[in-house]
């Protein structure tokens, strides 16, 4: 069936062409979704041209329109503090480690190449064990990274800057803590050692007021919208599909 909106008809050509910017797990799903999408802008458009706002392209009047229909307060600061107080363990500065580590580089899909990285890797780390003062010579004499001309020395390091297979071991050593084990990642082997490690605090409210406070905004805006558009669909005759609507304002 062709869908309507108002009477307005959206063509299948329309629907189709719309699907490239709606990724799902079948073409059903995304067809749906592209749908939708296509309802929701034409009922914005004609929520609009009943209102009186008009000039400049569709984007801009469904714009203008979002603009004066939706009006959302500004968090206080004691909203803040209790978003704040809830939610401490999102307030930290991360874990710091000065990492150290010899890269011998095999690709993923070399079997034996990756074999001699590993048995390259495994030599050195027996080395380093015997003569822990190697560690910035081999670096520079061995290493696959361009780190090897500061001694392997990758600088200050913090989760998410590497690989995770890296980190995972990185962040689980003591300070100047060689890794007893190579570390295979998909760049090849590495041998790991922890310089030091800075661990993270909590973050002051004051630091971090008014991140939250434009959290809060954009949550409550996007909420309102939702909400808004809802009472559109609630008003609205669309038919050839099936959508939830509300017909009032206190929708949740």
């Amino acid at each position: 069936m062709m869908i309507s909106v108002n009477g307005v008809e959206l063509s299948d050509e329309a629907v189709y062409a719309e699907m490239q910017y709606h990724p799902a797990d079948d073409a059903g799903a995304a067809q749906r979704e592209a749908a939708v999408a296509l309802i929701v802008r034409e009922l914005l458009i004609q929520e609009a041209a009943r209102l009186g706002i008009d000039g400049g392209s569709e984007e801009a009047r469904m714009q203008a329109l979002i603009e004066c229909e939706v009006r959302t307060p500004e968090p206080d600061e004691m909203t803040c503090r209790r978003y704040y107080d809830n939610n401490r363990r999102r307030f930290r500065s991360p874990d710091i480690c000065e990492g150290h580590h010899i890269l011998f580089a095999a690709a993923p899909d070399d079997g034996d190449a990756r074999a001699a990285a590993r048995e390259k890797a495994e030599g050195a780390i027996a080395r380093l064990q015997a003569e822990p003062d190697l560690f910035e010579d081999l670096a520079r004499e061995l290493s696959d990274c361009p780190s090897k001309t500061m001694g392997g020395n990758l600088g200050q390091v913090t989760r998410g800057s590497t690989v995770p297979e890296f980190e995972t071991f990185l962040f689980n050593l003591e300070d100047g803590q060689l890794c007893p084990i190579a570390v295979e990642s998909r760049y090849g082997f590495h041998v790991v050692r922890l310089g030091r490690k800075i661990a993270g605090g909590e973050l002051p409210f004051e630091i971090v007021a008014d991140k939250i406070a434009e959290y809060l905004a954009h949550a409550a805006w996007t909420r309102a919208v939702h909400q808004y558009i809802q009472i559109l669909v609630g008003h609205a005759r669309v038919t050839g599909i099936q959508l939830e609507g509300a017909a009032s304002p206190l929708v949740q």
